[in-house]
């Protein structure tokens, strides 16, 4: 392993020496151990090591960026060369800045050193119960991984933040298969920092298993009805991360083409409804703990009881706007359960769908939005009455904030966010 804090002032001198009035600068190291599964067979293991070292510099209000994947003392000072060259060229803007000085501080999170063997019979095992317990399952493609990483952020305002994070990852693509009927592919991904317990306990996997099942006998919807779509927390979490690109990101604030751009403070969703970004939760594996631009991460609400807290900015939009920038962007999503247990939501809907997944082209600047809902089930009448294919769903991500209709107690923890399931009114459904 590399001496982190030689490279860092290796770069830190000669952007010195180069001119740089503010700067800052990453560089790590990562080693990943890797299991891959194709087919229901293993088919490679390999450990691959990469390094990097990312720099921005600033002069005369002039941003310059560089990146190299080498450690080479020539590398370094000419990579500091291109960024000074990028800056020297570039055009003045009084926003960039950096963070002002946070100190020094040792982050160490996760399992930093794998146990290889037990990652690998707890992979056999999971082929094991997949076999076992979901035999029309063929798993298309299991990669599971430990990646260790290394690193250390340094900037010209004393700012020195060093970070130790390790965990494994387990990601699938499988689909469901009976004689001649298939199903199309999932993907269920779970991260985790320790191995004590099977991983088809661990987030969503086993009911992703039996839904994928479940989806080989499907029929056509027909006609077109406005019901409820009960989102799972994978589809979930789709939806809200395009509500937060269409009104809360920094190209819609900049642009101002954001429509909450003036509603802080205001209510703008149900009032069961926070979304905090809490890259300390004990659920979330090795979160975020340092900013890109420099600032110690730290957990906040961008929607609390239903009123707009915050925006997910850069420090350099958030400039710009007068806004002020977001606490940490680790997409680490918290969303606490409601008052209502999954299996009462189901019974609750009148008419409408399981989403398990949603296909879609990008939303419109208001919001609309028009896609396929996959793996989904049709409700009626407060039950589950089987899978449904190729069904459209539209309506209009503001609305659908203000059109819950139940919260489950129930949430779903992957390692990297936290969600329930939950359900939206006014959502117009459309089969054949």
């Amino acid at each position: 392993m590399e001496d982190l804090k030689l490279i860092a002032g290796k770069a830190y001198l000669a952007l010195e020496n180069a001119g740089a009035q503010k700067a800052m600068l990453t560089v790590s190291e990562q080693e990943t151990h890797e299991f891959n599964v194709d087919g229901g067979e293993f088919s490679l293991f390999r450990t691959l090591f990469d390094h990097s070292l990312s720099i921005t510099a600033y002069k005369d209000n002039k941003k310059g960026s560089a990146f190299i994947n080498s450690f080479a003392d020539q590398a370094i000072e000419d990579t500091v060369s291109d960024c000074m060259k990028s800056a020297e060229s570039g055009i003045a803007d009084e926003a960039y800045d950096i963070a002002p000085g946070q100190g020094k501080e040792i982050f160490r999170d996760g399992a930093y050193e794998p146990d290889i063997d037990l990652l690998f019979e707890r992979t056999r095992e999971l082929m094991r119960h997949i076999g076992e317990r979901h035999p029309k399952i063929l798993m298309e493609q299991m990669v599971v991984t430990h990646t260790k990483t290394h690193s250390l952020y340094r900037n010209t305002n004393d700012t020195e933040f060093e970070s130790f994070q390790g965990s494994y990852s387990i990601m699938l693509m499988f689909s469901g298969h009976e004689g001649d009927n298939t199903t199309s592919f999932f993907g269920s991904n779970i991260t985790t920092d320790r191995l004590d317990r099977p991983f088809i306990e661990l987030g969503s996997l086993e009911k992703d298993l039996s839904d994928v099942e479940a989806q080989l006998s499907v029929t056509e919807l027909q006609g077109k009805f406005e019901g409820v779509i009960l989102l799972t927390p994978a589809s979930l979490n789709e939806f809200l991360w395009s509500i937060l690109s269409n009104f809360a990101s920094d190209g819609v604030i900049l642009e101002k083409t954001s429509l909450w751009l003036n509603k802080l403070g205001q209510q703008v969703a149900d009032k069961r409804i926070t979304l905090s970004f809490r890259p300390n939760d004990p659920r979330i594996v090795c979160g975020q703990r340092y900013t890109p631009d420099g600032f110690r991460a730290e957990p906040f609400d961008l929607i609390k009881d239903g009123v707009l807290e915050s925006f997910l900015l850069s420090l350099y939009v958030a400039n710009k706007s007068g806004f002020a920038p977001a606490k940490n962007i680790s997409g680490a999503i918290v969303m606490d359960g409601g008052s209502t247990s999954y299996e009462d939501m189901v019974k609750g809907i009148k008419k409408g769908i399981i989403v398990g997944r949603f296909s879609g082209g990008n939303p419109s600047a208001n919001g609309e939005f028009s896609g396929v809902a996959k793996n989904s089930f049709l409700i009626e009448d407060g039950r589950i009455k089987g899978a449904v294919s190729e069904t459209m769903i539209n309506g209009n991500l503001a609305d659908l904030l203000n059109n819950l209709t139940a919260v489950s107690k129930e949430t779903v923890a992957d390692g990297t966010c936290v969600l329930p399931y939950m359900a939206f009114d006014k959502v117009i459904i459309s089969g054949k």
